[in-house]
């Protein structure tokens, strides 16, 4: 008798061990990209019967082009929240950088090459101030970046004078990114190309060199890592300064898509690229999440957005759907967490 109620605890221990929702708990665990590709698979059913129009070549270039700048940024943005952190400037520098870019070029007759670099090298160094506030005085990286958020937003509305730049009055450079040609129908431009290479770069870097893990364990538990042995100051204040590049290589993308250099450019690219991180799987408390996840988290906003748009929903619903795609994402996020416990 004592044999068989022994034998049935094991048999109920091995069930709940193992049961279905555990199971796919553990699956989403180990790949977070997994749960958004799901999604975005689910998204692009629903819409394409909703609506006819959606899933032509025509639209699906649209929607590529559309997704490169929210994908761009998202790409720092991924760096700085595995880390634990979040930054809320990445809009602000990229609109600095591009009007620096911009202006440079048009009322200083400087060669566009120059101006680009100069535009990129300023994003860079943002970023670089953002990890020098963070590491070396201490200041939580939401404050750090609300702050800065203000300061690079006055400092490109005092430098612009608050005016635009057209398009034909910019170099052919500033508006390379712009251009493209067709595969198949869709249109794809230069600036998605450049996109996929920072995908590839930065993923490769993440996944396969010593400088990735250590970002992983910064983002896990900064004082385990430190006690490891890692550079955890040193390592956060890269990750800072290589996600202030990538924003200053969206600016680039973002005059080529926009045909022009605006001050009001991209006014929800910080809500835009941290739910694009979020919904891609990784987690807002770090050390959990790919970059791969984030594309595809780019490509969902930027789904609901273009298909809400398609059915005429007007932009303030759009918004409401993205601030519910932030709540569900994090929610999920949260029940995956516990598979540790």
């Amino acid at each position: 008798m004592a044999t068989t109620t022994t034998s049935s605890a094991a048999a109920e221990f091995a069930r709940r061990q193992h049961s279905p929702m555990e199971r796919v708990q553990h699956q989403l665990h180990g790949k977070p990209w997994l749960s958004p590709l799901f999604l975005l698979l689910g998204t692009f059913v629903a819409f394409f019967i909703a609506t006819p129009t959606f899933l032509t070549a025509n639209s699906m270039g649209i929607l590529l082009q559309q997704t490169a700048v929210v994908a761009a940024l998202a790409v720092g943005q991924t760096l700085v929240i595995l880390t634990a952190g979040i930054d809320l400037s990445v809009g602000a520098i990229m609109v600095l950088s591009m009007m620096v870019m911009a202006t440079l070029a048009r009322d200083d007759g400087m060669p566009g090459v120059l101006a680009l670099l100069i535009g990129v090298v300023l994003a860079t160094g943002a970023g670089l101030l953002n990890g020098l506030l963070v590491t070396r005085i201490n200041l939580p990286p939401f404050i750090v970046t609300l702050g800065t958020l203000s300061i690079f937003t006055a400092i490109a509305l005092l430098y612009s004078g608050g005016s635009s730049i057209q398009a034909d009055r910019l170099p052919d450079i500033l508006n390379l990114l712009g251009e493209g040609f067709s595969i198949g129908g869709v249109r794809l431009t230069w600036g998605i190309v450049v996109v996929g290479v920072m995908y590839a770069v930065v993923g490769f870097v993440l996944s396969q060199t010593a400088w990735g893990r250590y970002v992983y364990a910064v983002g896990d538990d900064v004082e385990s890592a430190r006690l490891s042995g890692v550079p955890s100051k040193r390592v956060l204040l890269a990750v800072y300064t290589l996600a202030g590049l990538t924003y200053g290589l969206a600016a680039w993308v973002l005059i080529g898509r926009a045909g022009a250099a605006t001050p009001n450019a991209a006014p929800d690219a910080n809500l835009a690229s941290i739910t694009a991180v979020v919904i891609g799987g990784t987690s807002l408390f770090g050390g959990r999440g790919r970059l791969i996840g984030t594309l595809i988290g780019a490509l969902i906003v930027q789904t609901f957005a273009f298909g809400l748009s398609q059915l005429g929903v007007n932009q303030q619903w759009r918004v409401l759907a993205t601030g519910v795609l932030v709540i569900v994402a994090v929610a999920i996020d949260q029940w995956i967490r516990k598979v540790r416990s």
